[in-house]
């Protein structure tokens, strides 16, 4: 049995029916070429491979035990799969099988928290969809993996030629790396260094905690600008914020890369400072059509990749951090400058501190954000920011499943309980691809998605891309 980090437990301490703890992704293939029909009995057969992969590995054959011997949560091995009750094929009917239809599958897909009594992950074939597609929508708790690792885990299940029709289930690859050669002697330098790795840590941890509390403490006196985004300082008049409820509903949109790099060239920035400056100015159309103007920028809350050059493995490595993106402006250009000014400064405050203190931080300012939507608070305290807006990145050439081209790979993220809104990027085969859930609450989410790719044609106008 392996324990579970403070962070994957807190995953756990969080979820709520209101607010479930899981991420997914949506995969949208087309048919191979040569097979007829609208491919109902394709992706029929292919749920049925599907079921016939018994060879279930970890992380996928784990289950969470809440009281063990050491007295903290950890996973241990299930007695047994069974995969009736982790795969699952739907069926969209004629003349309800748009786009529409399936992201609204999607979301009710979504909703539902995983049963804990089982491995916490499951895998829906959706067949009947509109131009000869289909799709598969996979499912796993946040405590077993982030974004970035289960994306890694999904490419590494497909194939890169149309003519390699090898099926291999994500859950029958062994992620754990147990029959690498040089385990055992990690292992083996790992228990000896535990006590030094242990004091290291918390050496760092609390270096860089105090280096952290030192840097809110000159913003917040106004002696430095943009270091760090203060927690507690978002506008409260926006719909993006509030007490989750149940219901979701999910919506997207895509960006050509080549537009995305055209603009990169010109105006010397960054994917994230393209994407993110679009972001915010389509946010902003969005709230001004809701009737709420803003003084101050929008903060959103952004996970970072934690994760040292070539680490590996399951569970989360991420940290939380706040980031103001650009004060209210017209102008796309001034907004662009802006939104790369605070993401540079970021970015330094990144690297000048340990790891194990943005993880501290983020667990801390989490618990906050927590007891609020415990006590129902989020409706009249302020947020700790107004929206979460992650990227992660993609595989960049064509993906195939049993000869199925891979055409769409849509981020389906998890709410805390005080938002009502989770925008994840998620770039791939030449596409940026922005994943927008919400919850029923929400008015209008589709408008939103529409104005993220005008913002783009706006940004091209203003940099002359």
């Amino acid at each position: 049995m392996s324990r579970l980090s403070l962070l994957d437990l807190a995953f756990f301490i969080a979820e709520s029916e209101a607010s479930p703890k899981h991420v997914a992704g949506l995969h949208i293939h087309q048919l191979p070429a040569g097979v007829q029909g609208n491919g109902t009995a394709f992706a029929k057969r292919l749920y049925e491979a599907f079921l016939t992969h018994t060879e279930v590995q970890p992380p996928f054959d784990q289950v969470i035990n809440f009281v063990s011997p050491t007295l903290m949560p950890s996973w241990r091995t299930a007695d047994a799969v069974d995969l009736s009750q982790h795969v699952f094929f739907h069926k969209l009917k004629p003349g309800a099988n748009d786009r529409e239809a399936l992201y609204a599958l999607t979301a009710r897909l979504h909703e539902s928290m995983l049963d804990r009594s089982r491995p916490l992950w499951e895998v829906h074939v959706i067949a009947g969809l509109w131009d000869r597609q289909f799709a598969v929508y996979y499912k796993m708790h946040h405590a077993v993996a982030d974004g970035i690792t289960m994306t890694r885990w999904g490419v590494a299940s497909l194939r890169t030629r149309a003519d390699d029709d090898l099926l291999t289930p994500v859950w029958t690859l062994d992620h754990s790396r147990r029959r690498d050669p040089a385990r055992k002697k990690r292992l083996d330098q790992a228990v000896a260094g535990t006590v030094w790795k242990q004091l290291t840590a918390n050496s760092k941890r609390a270096i860089g905690v105090g280096r952290l509390t030192a840097m809110l403490a000159l913003e917040a006196a106004k002696l430095t600008k943009n270091a760090i985004a203060l927690p507690f300082m978002a506008s409260g008049d926006t719909p993006f914020t509030g007490n989750a409820t149940p219901g979701r509903q999910f919506a997207t949109a895509a960006v050509p890369m080549a537009r995305i790099d055209a603009i990169r060239r010109v105006a010397r920035a960054t994917l994230n400072h393209v994407a993110l400056t679009c972001l915010d100015g389509a946010m902003h159309r969005y709230l001004a059509d809701e009737g709420v103007v803003l003084d101050r920028p929008i903060t959103i809350q952004m996970p970072v990749n934690l994760r040292r050059e070539g680490e590996k493995g399951a569970g989360n490595k991420i940290g939380i951090i706040l980031v103001d993106l650009s004060p209210p402006t017209d102008d796309a250009y001034v907004r662009l400058r802006n939104v790369g000014y605070s993401l540079r400064n970021l970015r330094a405050m990144i690297d000048s501190v340990a790891p194990e203190a943005v993880e501290t931080y983020t667990i801390l300012t989490g618990l906050l954000g927590q007891i609020a939507g415990m006590l129902n608070l989020a409706d009249v305290v302020t947020p700790m920011g107004n929206t979460l807006v992650s990227n992660v990145p993609g595989p960049a050439e064509r993906l195939y499943l049993q000869g199925a081209p891979l055409m769409e790979m849509h981020p389906v993220s998890t709410l805390p309980a005080t938002h009502l809104l989770n925008i994840t990027l998620f770039s791939y085969a030449g596409t940026l691809y922005f994943g927008l859930i919400a919850t029923d609450a929400l008015p209008h989410l589709g408008r939103l998605a529409s104005y993220i790719e005008e913002e783009i044609a706006t940004l091209e106008a203003a940099v002359g891309a």
